[in-house]
């Protein structure tokens, strides 16, 4: 197997989530006592959601370029940011690091296109809904047409990650609003909608969304340990 180098800790909350699908993946590939090669480097969260809200992308990616390369310095053959919307540096971060990144959005939109679908709903951040680095990748590589609520809906799916999600709290109330908000996308003409926030899987489920959902932890820890494991078909152990 290829040691994955993981970039947590934004939130730990999603990083614990990533940590547990990679070794489910793991185990259900080679079975036994089988786990995934983990480097696992968790940044803390405070400062760096301060530096987001402020608008100081550059510190940003300085602080997560050189948590990359201490894990390019421990041996990691490849790079996964366990968040959405630090993807929005993902091009600073590989280049600054001389490691390739696994890139969120790509298995999250093949899935989708071997659904069948071609309008989905994106449910994340201010900053992933309405920047244009996360949607842009899945209309041109994907040719997707990717929707967002309005204003009103955002703001409140913003407060609602920051606030309790990334803080561990899990309410039935901010369950109900991300439910409305995604009826109100299939309203729209959605098809199914991602769950374009690392935290929004402990919230929304499958069996309680009007829309099918793409998760996109599950499908990024997925596609971690598919990469990981062609090393081990083909006979490395980088």
């Amino acid at each position: 197997m290829m040691l994955i180098g993981l970039l947590g800790g934004m939130s730990w909350e999603s990083t614990a989530i990533y940590y547990r699908a990679m070794n489910v993946a793991t185990r259900a590939a080679l079975g036994g006592h089988h786990s995934a090669r983990i480097l696992m480097h968790s940044v803390d969260f405070e400062p760096i959601q301060h530096l987001q809200h402020e608008g100081k992308w550059g510190q940003c990616a300085r602080i997560l370029v050189d948590a990359a390369k201490s894990l390019k310095a421990g041996g990691a053959s490849f790079l996964v940011i366990a968040t959405n919307t630090m993807h929005k540096l993902a091009d600073e971060i590989e280049e600054g690091s001389g490691l390739p990144v696994l890139h969120i959005a790509d298995p999250t939109g093949e899935a989708i296109v071997r659904a069948g679908y071609k309008k989905v709903g994106l449910l994340a951040t201010r900053f992933t809904m309405e920047e244009r680095f996360y949607r842009h990748r899945l209309e041109s590589r994907f040719h997707l047409d990717v929707a967002v609520p309005d204003e009103d809906e955002r703001a409140d799916i913003h407060r609602i990650i920051y606030d309790e999600l990334c803080l561990g709290t899990v309410s039935e109330v901010s369950a109900a609003r991300f439910r409305q908000v995604i009826d109100h996308m299939k309203w729209a003409g959605c098809d199914a909608v991602i769950l374009g926030c690392t935290e929004i899987s402990m919230l929304v489920s499958a069996d309680t969304a009007a829309l099918p959902v793409f998760d996109t932890t599950a499908l990024h820890a997925q596609a971690a340990v598919a990469l990981s494991l062609q090393g081990e078909l083909l006979g490395l152990k980088t």
